[in-house]
């Protein structure tokens, strides 16, 4: 999938004062800095609406044996939203959106508590939900889509707390897989901690994780200024089927909001493939 940039609109006088490529570099950092700030003030207005939980409406009665039987094979499964570190599930009102017009019926998005203060809890937290969700859905599995923190507490869930068996397709969206580096003055909060390189929580997750049946789709941005390095946003575990997404243009904010983004998101969820086929495709998906 390809999508192209708008053109710049003053090239000319950029590369004059700099180099072709530093010049093309800076432009897009720019061009994706404004964007970031944009997006930040945005989500401000709307992080207020996000801090109490979903309300949900009744739920349909869940079918009879005989009714399951006719029901059509390309039902999707629900989708689960998990907000990063420090945040809501506000930043999910457009992908939401998106994933509703293209007929996904099921969206729901979870909070967990701005104190947490370790992922395997609010891995532990997220299963129990899943189970709820599963038995007033009537649906035997969920894809969930994490942003940044919220990536790596599914993954926790999917690898370590047997989720494998509840989540089809794990989409994450700028998550630090081998942790991230960047403001070394925030780990005074112990889920920073676990975020940085080499902690015992990233360890556990590069133990071997023979037989997972989950399929992760890893969205990375080059130019999300939150990874520390770029790469740690993607997955590399060699018993995981993965296929990591490089992003172009845009930063970590913007992750769950650009359409292009969400575009390969619904492509992702809607995508059957065998471990073999994952592993071919890893690496191949472009969104510029």
């Amino acid at each position: 999938m390809k999508v192209t940039r708008a053109a710049l609109p003053f090239p000319p006088l950029c590369q004059r004062l700099l180099p072709g490529r530093l010049a093309g570099l800076s432009l897009a950092l720019l061009k994706a800095t404004a964007l970031e700030l944009a997006i930040l003030a945005g989500h401000l207005l709307l992080y207020p609406t996000g801090i109490t939980a979903e309300r949900r409406g009744p739920s349909a009665p869940l079918p009879s044996p005989d009714a399951a039987a006719q029901l059509p094979t390309e039902t999707k499964p629900p989708v689960v939203l998990l907000h990063g570190f420090i945040d809501n599930r506000s930043v999910f009102v457009l992908l939401r959106r998106s994933l509703a017009q293209q007929g996904r019926q099921q969206v729901e998005s979870l909070n967990y508590s701005p104190l947490t203060c370790d992922i395997r809890t609010a891995a532990e937290l997220l299963g129990r939900h899943i189970e709820e969700i599963c038995e007033r859905t009537g649906s035997r599995q969920v894809d969930i889509v994490g942003h940044s923190l919220g990536g790596l507490i599914a993954r926790y869930y999917v690898q370590r707390l047997g989720g494998d068996i509840r989540v089809r397709t794990l989409v994450t969206l700028g998550t630090p897989h081998s942790g991230t580096r960047v403001v070394p003055l925030a780990n005074a909060h112990p889920i920073v901690r676990q975020m940085r390189p080499g902690s015992q929580l990233l360890e556990e997750l590069a133990r071997p994780a023979p037989g997972c049946r989950t399929h992760f789709v890893s969205f990375w941005s080059d130019l999300d200024h939150l990874m520390d390095p770029l790469e740690t946003a993607c997955i590399d575990h060699p018993d995981l089927m993965v296929q990591n997404v490089r992003v172009s243009g845009i930063g970590h904010l913007a992750l769950p909001v650009h359409p292009a983004v969400a575009t390969g998101i619904r492509q992702a969820l809607d995508a059957e493939r065998t471990g073999a086929e994952a592993a071919d495709h890893a690496g191949g998906l472009t969104v510029a």
